[in-house]
């Protein structure tokens, strides 16, 4: 009897990574077909715009990830602190939603902005919430998008002593950081 229940426990342990393993795979092709999608948006973008431009897909962190390099006129895809990026990206999202009937997590990229701009938030949340935890006083930043407050939610996260909260409505949300008590 007892080999009879382990049996039973090993077959259903098998089906469950199988199962897992169908998921995985299932997600990572979905995942590369938002970006296949996103890719063709953008390209047609570009050549509407007579814009130069590489198009690098990547899937990273169960996300597809969109990166445009290479043109000179790119920057103005980004625009004033990212606004013109973050439209771009909202619109390819729901390009992608318009094929796949499901919801995108998709990230896009223009010029390397996003890449540098992570690295500096990473350096102000991580100044910031030592200065906090210097002095003791309570900091608030400057409002930030979603990505911009995850990343120096991240990097306070990273320093002992401090913690960090988000506080008030798009599009004045903007990250705290408090010294732990």
């Amino acid at each position: 009897m007892s080999e009879t229940v382990e049996k039973v426990e090993a077959d259903d342990a098998v089906e469950v990574v199988a199962a897992e393993e169908t998921e995985s795979k299932n997600t990572d092709d979905l995942l590369v077909r938002e970006g296949d999608i996103a890719g063709d948006y953008l390209e047609r973008l570009l050549d509407l715009l007579d814009y130069d431009g590489d198009i690098d897909l990547d899937v990273e962190a169960g996300r597809a990830i969109v990166s445009i390099d290479g043109g000179e006129d790119l920057d103005k895809l980004v625009g004033a602190r990212g606004n013109v990026l973050e439209a771009l990206q909202e619109l390819t999202r729901l390009a992608v939603q318009q094929e796949t009937g499901s919801r995108s997590r998709l990230m896009l990229d223009i010029a390397g902005w996003r890449a540098d701009r992570r690295e500096e938030l990473k350096e102000l949340g991580r100044s910031t919430a030592e200065a906090v935890l210097s002095s003791g006083e309570r900091v608030r930043l400057q409002p930030m998008s979603p990505f911009e407050r995850k990343v120096v939610h991240d990097a306070v996260a990273a320093v002992d002593g401090v913690h960090s909260e988000s506080e008030g409505e798009d599009p004045k949300r903007r990250v705290v950081i408090f010294r732990e008590e």
